[in-house]
């Protein structure tokens, strides 16, 4: 059971004045790490600020969104089920909020609401933390949600020699693969889509890859998008398998970790994201004094 009340789920800014006000939405709010990872940046870079959690119900996010920046709110972290209603809810979006499709970051800037999406360079931050090289490596996207369509364009801009996309029907990722054919050209990656049953034919699938990303929801029900067939196919000892998921070593990890593969859950990813939007809302100049990997390592003890 969770110890808050009721009331921590519902930050109001009018109680905090003379604070600038920041929030977490989603539902549900409870188990949300942000919280703790943004006081320790505000600790890190000296500011003074409160940072809390919001749980509209399913079809209130507009209206709690509006009342929270009405009533003095400066940024909001947006997380599931919520990442589309606020890219609705923005009045102005950034490149890579238009091209990832939803919005994990809000906040006010000119009078207007602005949303920016910092899933995609929070995770490719985390695998350069990790030593993970994506230049002119074999990239495995699973899943063609709003998950992986939030971390697609960073992962191409990486310049990777190939990267496919694997869903369990076809259409979803064929249709990721038009949407960033553009990009994935101009960095000059390989864009492919197969099915999850594709990846256990040994025709479709000749090699294994250097690095493999769950982006479906299976690890929260403790299942794996692959296959016995098809691990055998896609992972080698020197791959790198991530899952979005955090906090506990998923089926899929564990396919990963009997090939012999190296592993990390998604919680590097959930702590460099948070960073991404702290330094929208708190001045890039900030970045010199924030250590994600201090705090990430302090989530992990």
């Amino acid at each position: 059971m969770s110890s808050l009340n009721p009331a921590d789920l519902h930050t109001d800014p009018t109680l905090f004045s003379g604070v600038d006000v920041y929030a977490v939405a989603g539902n549900p709010i409870a188990h949300s790490k942000s919280p703790e990872i943004h006081q320790r940046f505000a600790e890190q870079a000296q500011q003074k600020m409160h940072y809390g959690r919001l749980q509209p119900d399913i079809n209130a996010f507009a209206l709690v969104a509006k009342t929270f920046f009405a009533a003095g709110g400066k940024g909001m972290n947006v997380t599931v089920p919520f990442k589309l209603d606020a890219q609705v809810f923005a009045d102005a979006l950034t490149p890579r909020a238009q091209l990832a499709g939803a919005v994990n970051t809000l906040w006010i800037k000119d009078g207007q609401v602005w949303g920016d999406n910092t899933d995609g360079a929070g995770l490719v931050r985390d695998l350069l933390a990790q030593g993970i090289a994506l230049h002119q490596s074999r990239i495995l996207l699973l899943g063609a949600g709003g998950a992986a369509r939030g971390v697609l364009g960073p992962l191409l801009e990486q310049s990777p020699k190939c990267l496919v996309i694997a869903n369990r029907s076809s259409e979803k990722a064929d249709e990721l693969v038009k949407l960033f054919a553009n990009l994935a050209a101009i960095n000059e990656v390989a864009l492919e889509s197969r099915t999850l049953l594709e990846l256990e034919d040994a025709t479709k699938t000749p090699y294994a890859f250097d690095l493999v990303i769950n982006a479906t929801a299976a690890g929260l029900t403790d299942e794996s998008p692959l296959s016995t067939g098809a691990v055998a196919n896609v992972f080698v000892p020197s791959s790198f398998a991530y899952d979005m998921v955090y906090g506990k070593t998923t089926a899929f990890m564990r396919q990963a970790l009997q090939r012999g593969a190296r592993v990390s859950d998604g919680l590097g990813m959930l702590v460099e994201q948070a960073a991404d939007a702290f330094l929208l809302w708190r001045g890039a100049h900030l970045a010199t004094v924030i250590d994600p990997r201090a705090v990430l390592a302090k989530l992990r003890s």
